[in-house]
């Protein structure tokens, strides 16, 4: 293996330096329970998973990814020489107990930290909660609302882009191959709107418009009667549903379609933990997605990928080891991998041993300034922007071809930059 690619983090100061730092993780043993060890000995993360609610199907995926990665790190020794317990909690995905489970992770857990939310209206409504009980919040969203100054110095996004990220880097090569007029199909709440709002900017300034916008409840179970407002004059459509009823969404739009309607460009938000190659979606073939991490196993398929694979019990086509039919959410939950490592890499640089090194574990996070790709980061190599907390990385348009995804298009991290909208890093802690 080059050593060069098993860099772990780069500081402001080594930057150079970090890329090349080793840092290859081995298989670890399971976690290691609170009855069994005293305080200090250990370091408490709490892990509000949507094990129930619209965003069920994730949260089963990150909580099944997130225990493969404490398991790793603790086999190779910890944090800082002390054991992580991670602590889940359901939120239902529902933001007034998304509250109420940071509450309790900080009142009754007593966790160094928290991780792992996925859908940004939980996020916008416990971001606030955890800025006033100074707890550290590492988020694995893709709402715009951390890079652009709406949440606190608490909160960061390390291993996961955010939906303008995403959006400016494909907007060109949408306008390019597919046409001008968009109609945009979206969740009815924040996530939705970033797209709306983003996707709408990126666009003109390709030259292209947005002929309609369908905004649908995410708790929406058919959508027949939301179709006959697409345009006819519609060249794209751009659709990113969430949710239990996705693949009754791209169901019926395909029913609604037939053969001949406008070409479509899909976030794979619209069809993760379902499978593509089955003969009720076939009119996807030769459609396009974004894919953050592609779910299929490309031809120059990386060792990063397939480390991360075996140790999450995914096959090559994205489902379940031994389980075709139990299709993971592969392009979202390598965000929380990932951000297990960004959170102990902030611990080891500030040498962090309990609570009261928080402040010195944020400010260690904030000088980070990238992540190699390594089998800690099977995505890609990333950028980290330690003013505005948020991550940029490689994005990827993958066409659907005999049922699967094949990628045709990565992007650069320099496609996805945008100018900073807030410096954390003055806010006071």
């Amino acid at each position: 293996m080059d050593t060069k690619r098993k860099g772990l983090i780069t500081t402001r100061r080594g930057a150079l330096r970090g890329m090349g730092a080793a840092g290859l993780l081995l298989a670890a043993p399971g976690l290691v329970g609170r009855a069994v060890a005293q305080s200090g000995d250990i370091i408490r993360l709490g892990a509000p998973f949507h094990r129930t609610g619209i965003g069920a199907s994730y949260g089963r995926w990150y909580e099944q990814t997130a225990n493969a990665a404490v398991k790793l790190i603790n086999e190779a020794g910890g944090i800082n020489g002390m054991q992580v317990e991670m602590i889940v909690e359901d939120d239902g995905t529902d933001p007034a107990r998304g509250v109420q489970v940071m509450e309790k992770f900080s009142a009754e857990h007593k966790v160094d930290a928290v991780f792992g939310h996925l859908f940004s209206h939980v996020v916008a409504a416990t971001a606030a909660r955890a800025g006033e009980l100074k707890m550290p919040y590492f988020i694995c969203s893709e709402a715009h609302t951390l890079a652009a100054g709406a949440l606190n110095r608490y909160v960061f996004q390390p291993s996961i882009t955010d939906v303008k990220s995403q959006v400016i880097s494909m907007a060109p090569w949408i306008s390019q191959n597919l046409g001008k007029k968009v109609t945009l199909i979206y969740p009815d709440f924040a996530f939705g709107y970033d797209h709306r709002d983003n996707f709408t900017a990126a666009i003109a300034a390709q030259g292209g418009s947005i002929v309609a916008n369908i905004a649908i409840p995410p708790t929406e179970t058919s959508f027949t009667r939301y179709l006959p407002q697409i345009p006819a004059d519609t060249d794209v459509i751009y659709h990113v549903m969430v949710g239990p009823a996705v693949l009754t969404f791209v169901k019926e739009l395909g029913d609604y379609l037939g053969s001949s309607g406008p070409k479509l460009f899909g976030f794979m938000d619209s069809l993760e933990a379902v499978r593509t190659d089955i003969e009720a979606l076939s009119f996807l073939e030769g459609s396009y997605f974004w894919e953050a991490m592609p779910r299929y196993a490309q031809a120059n398929q990386t060792e990063f990928d397939k480390f991360f694979r075996e140790k999450v019990g995914v096959d090559a086509s994205g489902a379940a080891v031994g389980d075709e039919n139990d299709v993971s959410t592969y392009s979202h939950m390598f965000s929380v991998w990932e951000t297990l490592f960004a959170m102990k890499q902030a611990m080891e640089l500030s040498g962090y041993k309990g609570p009261d090194q928080k402040q010195a574990m944020l400010e260690a996070m904030e000088s980070i300034t990238s992540f190699a790709e390594s089998n800690e980061f099977p995505q890609g190599d990333k950028v980290f922007n330690g003013k505005t907390h948020q991550s940029f990385g490689h994005q990827n348009i993958s066409k659907v071809v005999s049922g699967k995804l094949e990628v045709v298009y990565r992007t650069t991290i320099e496609e996805t930059l945008y100018e900073d909208e807030v410096d954390y890093t003055t806010m006071s802690f």
